[in-house]
């Protein structure tokens, strides 16, 4: 068995914005926050359950942010979106829907026994919550 491990990880052009709104509409809690001398987020840790993403303030002027854009910067458009599985994907949906993420796909029951759905963060990124799960 290997300790390989995957880890999304996504710039905000407001960091602080994000880590509140993952927190409160997705459930995410803040293990870690580093913070440059002007209080700007440089590295976030936020977990939910196993589930493990790192965040940071994206500037077109850091060495990975000459590479990346937030989706508003480029129409909306997602090249990587996370999938992640809360304990109650109903219990989830309504959370999230009530803190104003954007339901890209409505809460539904796929074809293979998944209950799925997808949203929109405040910056663009799109984001999967389901119950299937490889692992069980």
């Amino acid at each position: 068995m290997s300790n390989y491990q995957a880890i999304p990880t996504l710039g905000y052009r407001d960091a602080d914005a994000a880590v509140e709104f993952l927190s409160e509409a997705f459930g995410f809690k803040i293990k870690t926050i580093f913070r440059d001398d002007t209080g700007k987020i440089l590295h976030a840790e936020l977990s939910m359950g196993k589930a493990y993403i790192m965040l940071g303030t994206a500037e077109n002027r850091s060495d990975l942010g000459r590479f990346t854009r937030t989706p508003n910067e480029i129409q909306g458009i997602n090249t990587q979106t996370p999938y992640i599985i809360p304990e109650d994907i109903d219990d989830h949906y309504k959370k999230a829907q009530a803190y104003g993420a954007e339901m890209v796909i409505a809460l539904r029951e796929e074809e293979y026994g998944n209950r799925r759905y997808t949203c929109r963060d405040t910056e663009g990124h799109i984001w999967n919550f389901g119950t299937y799960s490889p692992f069980s």
